[in-house]
């Protein structure tokens, strides 16, 4: 699964390297759908997230979010992926207009208020034909073609984000792909340009202090969230 932050068109682009950030002309990255448990034992020396503050660098965010979802690969066409990719959807539109959302307003600034967003719409493609493990450049190239010659595509504008998601590699577990969405729309809304909107220079963007930290919301599995006004994952 991959997330796009605004548009393929973004000339200046931060991403995280080593707790550094690093100005590219990519804004697509890899999330993983889960860490195992052998990396985040306290046994492995890695312990709970440390207290941190996001700090805002001056950069653009996501007042009002409009989802789009793009689903890459014959495999999402038939039972059950097609179902997965109804529930995804689904799920989009619960959350877009949630109170987790509503969490978000704590990181409004003058001239960008975070509030509700929407879910705009889907599309299935099986041209060109994408694997599950596939180039940045590959998914850019096939994002840029869609809005040019899929009239079902959007086209970009300061607020839409596009989820693209490639053929399933085995994982089918909806709690994951939840979890993991939410986790890169909370950081698409509060730092679409990574490092350029809400940042912590040692943990990084909202979701990544709260990393593999989830909860209930309505009936889906999410991740928590930092809060700077408490302190805290919420």
């Amino acid at each position: 699964m991959k997330r796009v932050a605004k548009s393929s068109t973004d000339k200046k682009v931060a991403r995280k390297t080593n707790k550094k950030v690093v100005r590219m002309n990519d804004p697509i990255r890899i999330v993983p759908l889960h860490l195992p448990s052998e990396l985040y034992r306290p046994s492995a020396g890695i312990a709970a997230a440390p207290a941190a503050q996001l700090t805002y660098r001056g950069g653009p965010l996501l007042d009002s979010v409009r989802v789009f979802t793009i689903f890459s690969g014959q495999a999402w066409q038939t039972s059950p992926n097609s179902d997965l990719a109804n529930q995804l959807n689904q799920f989009f539109g619960f959350v877009v207009s949630s109170s987790l959302v509503d969490q978000l307003a704590e990181y409004s600034v003058p001239g960008h208020t975070i509030g509700h967003g929407s879910y705009i719409g889907t599309a299935a493609i099986t041209q060109p034909t994408l694997s599950h493990s596939v180039t940045d450049a590959a998914i850019q190239n096939m994002l840029e073609q869609e809005i040019k010659s899929n009239s079902s595509v959007p086209k970009p504008d300061v607020n839409t984000l596009y989820f693209i998601y490639l053929p399933l590699g085995g994982m089918t577990n909806l709690d994951a792909l939840t979890s993991t969405s939410l986790h890169e729309l909370c950081e698409a809304i509060t730092d679409p340009v990574p490092g350029w909107g809400w940042y912590d220079d040692t943990h990084g963007e909202i979701g990544d202090i709260c990393a593999w930290q989830t909860k209930k919301l309505g009936s889906y599995m999410v991740q928590m969230e930092w809060s700077n006004k408490d302190a805290n994952c919420k």
